[in-house]
């Protein structure tokens, strides 16, 4: 599949056209294939180790509300999310992603952990997920939402596959408002990040993307209204690290 420069697709999902959607889709496939030998490093690398916290964060931030759930993690990539969800004590755990190269790797993870009879990974997207309405207790996805081709639909998508009274939980970066985090993590963003990520993931535009796509993304009061138009009520908002980035959840009361 060739290679598109990803940033060039970002677009605003509500006028966008189907073509620049389907663009975007097979882009962002491709580019997290070619970069998945080097994801789980540089996530943790790139982030200072700060994405393990914030994942366990957001498993405690569920825990609150349920007790051995049936969860389904959307845009899993290699697993992290899946595998520290196990904290739960889940009824089941499924995975989906686009990348196939990323879910060959968390396979790889989860057997040498002893999980394969309880996290199953498998192809998927977040537009037409593969399972039945009313199917999961929590629905989640950590760093993927703004990855998706169109993330009203694929909200939607989530709420459809959740059960009255079921959660959502998204933890995706956001942009700081307050000094010092503000200042700093747009020079950051913008001029070390992508240097890093090009020198250790020989890709050229994987880690021009990251900051691109995180500098458009509709975060904070406006990524709560999108849970609300994607059906969710009692919306809330945890930050993170100065701002850095965020807890989003939800819960589903009623069907769509």
């Amino acid at each position: 599949m060739p290679k598109i420069p990803i940033f060039e697709f970002y677009f605003e999902m509500v006028d966008q056209p189907q073509k620049l959607k389907e663009d975007k889709k097979a882009s962002v496939e491709s580019m997290f294939d070619s970069i998945a030998w080097r994801y789980d490093f540089l996530n943790h690398f790139l982030s200072f180790n700060f994405d393990r916290i914030w994942r366990r964060r957001a498993i405690k931030i569920i825990s609150r509300s349920f007790i051995s759930p049936s969860i389904l993690d959307v845009a899993t990539g290699t697993g992290d999310l899946a595998i520290a969800a196990m904290k739960l004590k889940p009824s089941r755990i499924s995975g989906i992603d686009i990348s196939n190269k990323m879910l060959e790797i968390g396979r790889e993870k989860i057997a040498g952990k002893g999980l394969g009879g309880k996290i199953d990974l498998i192809s998927g997207d977040s537009e037409n997920i593969p399972f039945n309405d009313d199917f999961f207790d929590v629905a989640m996805v950590a760093f993927g939402v703004r990855n998706f081709s169109d993330p009203l639909k694929g909200l939607k998508e989530m709420n459809r596959v959740i059960r009255t009274g079921g959660m959502i939980m998204v933890l995706e970066f956001s942009k700081p408002k307050r000094f010092p985090f503000k200042p700093l993590y747009n020079f950051y963003f913008k001029n070390i990040l992508p240097v890093f990520g090009r020198l250790f993931s020989k890709d050229k535009t994987a880690y021009s993307y990251l900051p691109d796509s995180v500098m458009r993304f509709p975060d904070n009061e406006e990524f709560l209204k999108l849970l609300v138009q994607a059906g969710f009520s009692d919306q809330k908002q945890v930050k993170l690290t100065g701002g850095i980035a965020s807890i989003y959840t939800g819960f589903k009361f009623q069907k769509q």
